[in-house]
């Protein structure tokens, strides 16, 4: 009987409003602690960073208090200048929380190099397939006296003769060369005999 007079008191009803208004000024700055830790609410848009500086892109990403992370090049894509920023990730224009890490990819200088495959002695169009797939151009023929009709005698780059094994930049153009079929020296030999028979 006294507990429950004790429970309708006035002291023991102070005490438990003083108890709740702690509790709740307690939530109340937990709560507010909680969405400045997490800044809750507040967004940032993601800038378009494609084709500037890592320079210039790592400032833009500052003004916009973004934080950024690089990742692996990509190959390279001569639309986009050398060290370009060629990939971002969320994407320009998405909306993230204010200190996202923004993950980048930069463009390489130039292509990577690629090893020429082996294509002496083998037909025209089995060497261009074969050159193709490995990322070359072959952007000219040439003959020269050689009884093999289209077959590859020699490669060349920018005029200057090239081996198998070595190493170009992926999308090199080359210029193959190839037999004609004749003998070497076949021509000068027809020109000797008519010339004997005037």
């Amino acid at each position: 009987m006294d507990f429950l007079k004790f429970l309708t008191s006035k002291v023991f009803l102070k005490q438990l409003g003083i108890a709740v208004g702690i509790i709740i000024v307690l939530v109340f700055l937990m709560t507010q602690w909680l969405d400045y830790s997490t800044n809750k609410g507040e967004f940032k848009t993601v800038p378009d960073l494609a084709k500037l500086s890592f320079e210039e892109a790592k400032a833009k990403l500052e003004e916009n208090d973004l934080n950024y992370l690089l990742q692996d090049t990509v190959n390279y894509n001569p639309d986009f200048p050398a060290y370009s920023i060629i990939e971002q990730y969320p994407y320009a224009g998405d909306k993230v929380k204010e200190g996202r890490k923004i993950y980048l990819k930069i463009n390489p200088s130039k292509y990577r190099e690629v090893t020429i495959p082996y294509v002496i002695q083998i037909t025209r169009r089995t060497a261009e397939s074969t050159l193709n797939a490995v990322g070359f151009e072959v952007e000219k023929v040439t003959y020269k006296d050689n009884i093999g009709k289209d077959m590859v005698l020699g490669l060349k780059h920018n005029g200057k003769p090239i081996q198998p094994n070595d190493r170009l930049p992926k999308m090199s153009k080359l210029e193959l060369i190839l037999g004609n079929g004749k003998r070497p020296g076949s021509s000068n030999t027809d020109e000797n005999d008519n010339n004997a028979g005037e």
